[in-house]
């Protein structure tokens, strides 16, 4: 499910759904907040280009949405359910999480989006070892 070749691995590694052989971000840590959106025009492996039409990546913003009420959900109820917190703190807890894992949600939203529009090729990686 992790393994090289799979959709969760392009996913959670945020590497080039084609080949799986090098991060799409310039700098792979998403907390290097300043260049949090910035990515590689096209992936030195392969030769994809990430950003397949002008202003491709907007359409993240609604998975965006998304991942983020997933989280927020979690953090409820770690908090309110397992914890026994108050609402109030459980909604701080929400705020938090939103806040601290802002760049996680960003990056992962964007891994997501791309993936649905390309997949993994395992011919590319023939190809390019002989």
């Amino acid at each position: 499910m992790f393994k090289k070749g799979s959709k969760v691995y392009g996913i959670i590694k945020g590497v080039c759904p084609k080949c799986h052989n090098e991060s799409m971000y310039k700098n792979p840590n998403p907390y290097a907040v300043t260049q949090l959106f910035e990515m590689h025009e096209r992936c030195s492996h392969c030769n994809t280009k990430y950003k397949i039409e002008p202003s491709f990546f907007y359409g993240s913003m609604y998975v965006s949405y998304g991942v983020g009420i997933a989280f927020a959900v979690a953090a409820f109820v770690i908090s309110y359910l397992f914890l026994n917190s108050t609402l109030t703190t459980a909604f701080i807890v929400i705020v938090a999480t939103m806040i601290v894992l802002y760049p996680i949600i960003i990056r992962l939203s964007r891994n997501i989006w791309i993936n649905l529009f390309m997949s993994y090729d395992k011919n590319l990686d023939k190809t390019n070892k002989a």
